[in-house]
Parts: structure tokens; C-alpha cells; sequence
């Protein structure tokens, strides 16, 4: 295995090998120099938004909260159980928007389940 001279995510060139992959010291990013052989092996990226189970999610549906959660710029925290109906998919990080008691806000995926 040849050494890397630099981390490809960050460019820094404080890396170390550990086992057959290659570890960032200064962004943790890891890596192996040899492809993967399996296609399995490579991340789901399809652009269907999942909940944490890994169901689909679509407009309209359903989702229970499952984990607590406080509101940025907000003292409201969404309860663990709290479901949410009729929510709407968007683009970016926070791929759920839905408005849960009068508020407005966007959720990431992997707080919720489908109900």
C-alpha cells in the first residue's frame, strides 16, 4: 500500500494508516488506497430521503419523533413521541419540513420514524 502524502478531504498532510485504511489526524476523514471490490460497500446516496429505520419517506406522510429535541433560537423542545402529520421534503440537510404546535421547522431524518 502506497503512502499518502496528504488527507484528500482537508489536505493536511497529518495522516496515519491504521489496519488497510488511512486515518486524518486534523478531520478523522478515512480512506483506503485500494478500491472497494464490492459495490455494497459504497454509500447509499440515491437522494430518497429515509427515516432512521431506512423507509422511504414522501409528501404527506406521517413521522413520530424519536429522540427529544431543542428548537434553535427557540426555548421550545419537541417531545420524544411527538407525531407529525402531512410533512413536505426539501432539499439540503434538513430534509423534513412540517410544522409541529403552530411552529414551523425543519427536521433531519434520522430523528424520525415512520408512523
Amino acid at each position: 500500500m502506497d503512502e499518502p502524502s496528504t488527507c484528500p478531504r482537508c489536505a493536511q498532510p497529518n495522516v496515519y494508516p491504521d489496519g488497510e485504511r488511512w486515518v486524518c489526524a486534523d478531520c478523522a476523514h478515512e480512506w483506503s488506497l485500494v478500491a472497494d471490490a464490492t459495490p455494497e460497500a459504497a454509500p447509499a446516496d440515491d437522494g430518497v430521503v429515509r427515516d432512521v429505520n431506512g423507509v422511504p419517506l414522501a409528501n404527506g406522510d406521517a413521522v413520530v419523533l424519536i429522540k427529544s429535541l431543542k428548537v434553535k433560537g427557540s426555548s421550545v423542545t419537541l417531545k420524544q413521541g411527538t407525531k407529525i402529520t402531512n410533512i413536505r421534503l426539501a432539499d439540503g440537510d434538513h430534509a423534513v419540513d412540517c410544522k409541529v404546535d403552530n411552529l414551523s421547522v425543519m427536521l433531519k431524518a434520522e430523528f424520525l420514524r415512520k408512523a
